[in-house]
């Protein structure tokens, strides 16, 4: 006997819901480097789906493709084959210009060492983004951002009168400013000691807690990684494991990062 089979539809608006609540979505990505007759496969097709929301870290040795997948989900680089779509937008076919104004308008990026200009006010830094993007308001803006990362009274002062923790803070709000679909961080607390490291992740925590912001980190070091939600772990070009955070570590700034 034959056996139907019913197939049950979700509402047209809960559709859209899922779609829009993908902010990255990586189908059978693959990233090949050709080095003279050499052939360098980075990536060997992955898959990978981020909610708006989350807070995940990608990990793994070096070669892993860690490196590789954090630019492809930078628009850095595009993907040898496969399909990525950030934040609705289909990106494989997109031109440099085109990138560009991806790269400003829906990601914010912070690095491990700061990337800041060394005679610009703190103020100033911020509001690059915002001068590139053309934005009329873009001091007051700048000011909200710095003030969210606990430097509302450190608008003038330059990278040589900051310490690394307040640099890095700095950077957080510059990637904030443009209100970006995904904070992506290389190596956030690389340059920082392990207390200072620990006030960073408290904002990263804070900020996607707070405002909802869809965080991912790249980092080598697991301590750092349970601050998150989930953890990405990459191997030879693979996803090797996926897992969720069981005992996610909260961070807190501490009284001196608070007071600086």
């Amino acid at each position: 006997m034959a056996t139907a089979t019913a197939t049950i539809e979700a509402p047209a608006g809960e559709a859209a819901a899922a779609t829009t609540d993908t902010v990255i979505r990586f189908r059978d990505i693959t990233k090949t480097y050709y080095i003279g007759d050499i052939t360098v496969p980075a990536l060997r097709g992955v898959s990978l789906d981020i909610k708006r929301g989350e807070l995940v870290a990608i990990m793994g040795p070096s070669g892993s493709g860690k490196s590789t997948l954090m630019n492809i989900i930078g628009c850095l680089d595009q993907p040898t084959s496969g399909d990525y779509a950030l934040d609705g937008e289909q990106i494989g076919e997109l031109g440099d210009d085109e990138l560009a104004e991806i790269r400003n308008k829906k990601i914010g990026f912070v690095f491990q060492q700061f990337n800041l200009l060394a005679r610009t006010n703190a103020l100033e830094q911020v509001e690059l983004p915002l001068v590139y993007a053309g934005v009329a308001d873009r001091r007051e803006r700048a000011q909200a951002a710095l003030e969210a990362v606990g430097l509302g009274d450190r608008l003038d002062h330059k990278p040589t009168e900051l310490s690394g923790g307040q640099q890095q803070r700095v950077a957080i709000a510059r990637a904030l400013v443009n209100d970006p679909a995904i904070l992506l961080a290389d190596e956030p607390t690389g340059a920082l000691d392990t207390t200072t490291a620990g006030e960073i992740m408290a904002i990263l925590q804070r900020l996607n807690r707070e405002q909802n912001l869809t965080v991912i980190l790249v980092t080598h070091e697991q301590e750092i990684a349970e601050y998150t939600k989930r953890i990405v772990h990459m191997r030879d070009g693979i996803i090797s494991a996926d897992e969720v955070v069981a005992n996610q570590r909260l961070a807190q700034a501490s009284a001196a990062a608070a007071s600086e």
